[in-house]
């Protein structure tokens, strides 16, 4: 009888320590989940997505091959403009002259 009063104190002991453990367990769970779910909050304000979104927007601007690229794509814009005017004033040029044509048959 001692034997097993000894082996009951025993079992009692490990599974009041057990359920302190799981309990500290669910605790801290609650905490770490607590703190993710603020973080998530915090990052999902839009304010922050903007600031987030100028931030990698700024960053993505300094970066030199960006840079080449946003030149490359403004000189072909610039290119395509004086392209386009060039064109528009040989056709104002060739309609002028045909109107003087046109007059000068009448």
């Amino acid at each position: 009888m001692p034997q097993e009063k000894h082996q009951l104190i025993f079992w009692e002991i490990n599974v009041a320590r057990n359920i302190e453990d799981i309990q500290q367990d669910i605790e801290r769970t609650r905490r770490q989940l607590a703190s993710t779910l603020d973080q998530l909050a915090d990052r999902s304000k839009p304010k922050n997505l903007v600031d987030d979104a100028k931030r990698g927007i700024t960053a993505k601007l300094q970066d030199p091959q960006t840079q080449k690229i946003i030149a490359a794509v403004g000189a072909a814009v610039a290119g395509l403009i004086v392209v386009a005017a060039a064109r528009n004033r040989k056709r104002n040029k060739d309609i002028k002259e045909l109107q003087r044509l046109l007059a000068a048959r009448d």
